[in-house]
């Protein structure tokens, strides 16, 4: 079954930076919901957030998807797709690396 997302090969982690925006536990920022990143697994805040850092990291980096890091919560967004969907098995885990 096809997401309709044509960046399904970008998908090369399903680890996570930490349990927090990167960029707002560097300032001493807050965020409402988490992002994590499925080709370097940075984690970021999402554009409701004050930082919008998830979406800072796509423009930095040019990395297309993002998934949430939010429990109970497996869909990923397409940046340049525009498009979200979910994928079975495809569960973000911690790794402080």
């Amino acid at each position: 079954m096809s997401s309709g997302c044509s960046h399904l090969d970008s998908i090369t982690t399903t680890k996570a930076s930490g349990n927090g925006c990167v960029e707002c536990l560097q300032s001493g920022g807050q965020w409402v919901h988490l992002r994590r990143c499925t080709a370097c697994s940075h984690v970021g805040c999402c554009d409701n957030s004050p930082g919008r850092h998830a979406t800072g990291h796509f423009h930095q980096t040019g990395h297309p998807l993002m998934q949430s890091f939010e429990p109970g919560e497996e869909w990923f967004w397409c940046y340049i797709d525009e498009i979200s969907f979910e994928l079975e098995g495809e569960r973000p885990s911690v790794s402080h690396t």
